[in-house]
């Protein structure tokens, strides 16, 4: 009799995770002031003013930019910065897209780097070794929520003269020795898109202590303007990026709410840790002391096909998926990506020097990167908002797959 719920045994999950999206009246309240106000768009509006704000100050920065989408929020930051063609950029192997392809869009060339074999966040030691006179930037992603080595990164840019951007996407609420990420260097953006930890269907933001790199910034996302200017005045190279009120509003309520969320997942982050760290095969992500606080916007663990009868990675979440335990596979390595390992088609944009530059970029050795890309399991962060009985069960489900591989084969 079959065991495993993918061939038709029982389910280990007994009851359903907390929805998500989630949101109650308060929403609906927000959303119904946006419309009665009829200021609908960010210039007359007050609720993506207001969420800039209140967003800022629960990151700990001065400054706030709402924007249309995490990606463009790296794409903002990065055109603020000034980047062009010739200048290098150095960014994690292992990411979304988004993060090198910003670097694209400004004209700068991504240099792709190796993570760590522990929190799969930037090496230092590796940026270091990448590092040209053309380097222009830094940008450390928080893979997961764990904060990148800020410490370390942070030292390397401020001693070359350069800004750390960090991509922030995973991390709202995430703390590096008691200091929320995004404050370490010139700024930190963050997504609000349908996964993330807040979200608004789309959305995105940059937050900085810097008024020189803020004002910049603001004059990307709104065409070129400036505060306090006429609205038909136009000093730099800009376009729409603005947020709308609707998703402001959204996303204020959303923001009321993160304190006691992000409290829950990294709570039964480190009892999921504790759970999953006692089956032979599962390592999960590395947490570093000076990560005071994770935001989890996944639970990423590594796994031992070697320890699950050999069934392949694509078998196991197929299986694990059945038991009721949402599960996915991680990012590719950027390396492998047509757009950067074939970077041809960039070439309008950044040059044939450029080109030359990405494509011996993405030709170097990333163990660590292909090994997350292959070799680890991500539980999305929908899952830690449960409790401490669905924390055991997903124990249980991978606990029972262990077991009963042979049935995969």
């Amino acid at each position: 009799m079959a065991q495993l719920a993918l061939r038709g045994g029982p389910a280990t999950k007994r009851k359903p995770f907390p929805p998500w999206p989630y949101y109650d009246e308060k929403e609906r309240e927000a959303l119904q002031d946006v419309l009665e106000s009829r200021a609908w768009w960010r210039t007359p509006g007050t609720q993506t003013k207001a969420f800039e704000e209140e967003f800022a100050r629960y990151q700990g920065a001065r400054f706030g930019i709402a924007v249309t989408n995490g990606t463009h929020a790296l794409e903002v930051a990065l055109l603020a910065m000034g980047l062009g063609r010739g200048d290098e950029v150095i960014v994690p192997d292992f990411t979304f897209v988004a993060t090198a392809s910003a670097v694209l869009c400004a004209g700068a060339v991504p240099v792709l780097v190796d993570v760590r074999p522990d929190t799969y966040c930037l090496d230092p030691d590796l940026v270091e070794k990448a590092m040209t006179e053309r380097t222009r930037a830094i940008i450390a992603v928080h893979m997961g929520g764990h904060p990148a080595d800020l410490d370390r990164l942070s030292t390397i840019a401020s001693r070359a003269g350069i800004p750390l951007l960090e991509d922030c996407a995973h991390a709202h609420s995430s703390e590096w020795r008691g200091r929320k990420v995004g404050t370490f260097g010139i700024g930190g953006t963050f997504s609000f898109q349908a996964s993330k930890l807040m979200t608004a269907g789309e959305g995105g933001m940059i937050v900085t202590n810097d008024p020189e790199f803020e004002r910049s910034a603001r004059s990307v996302h709104d065409c070129g303007r400036l505060p306090g200017r006429w609205f038909y005045d136009h000093f730099a190279y800009g376009s729409n990026y603005r947020l709308s009120e609707w998703q402001g509003a959204i996303l204020r309520v959303q923001l009321s709410r993160a304190p006691q969320q992000t409290a829950r997942r990294f709570a039964n982050a480190r009892l999921l840790a504790e759970l999953l760290g006692g089956i032979e095969g599962i390592t999960p992500q590395g947490l570093d002391p000076r990560c005071t606080h994770d935001g989890h916007y996944a639970f990423i663990y590594h796994w031992d096909a070697r320890r699950f009868g050999g069934i392949s990675r694509a078998r196991y979440i197929e299986a694990i998926t059945a038991e009721g335990i949402p599960e996915q596979a991680s990012y590719p390595p950027l390396h492998g990506l047509d757009v950067f390992a074939s970077p041809d088609a960039c070439e309008s944009r950044i040059g044939a020097e450029g080109a030359a530059v990405l494509r011996r970029a993405a030709s170097g050795c990333f163990p660590n990167t292909i090994r997350a890309a292959q070799e680890t399991v991500w539980i999305p962060q929908t899952a830690l908002l449960g409790d401490e009985e669905d924390m055991r069960e997903i124990a249980a489900a991978v606990t029972k797959i262990q077991k009963n591989a042979a049935e995969l084969l």
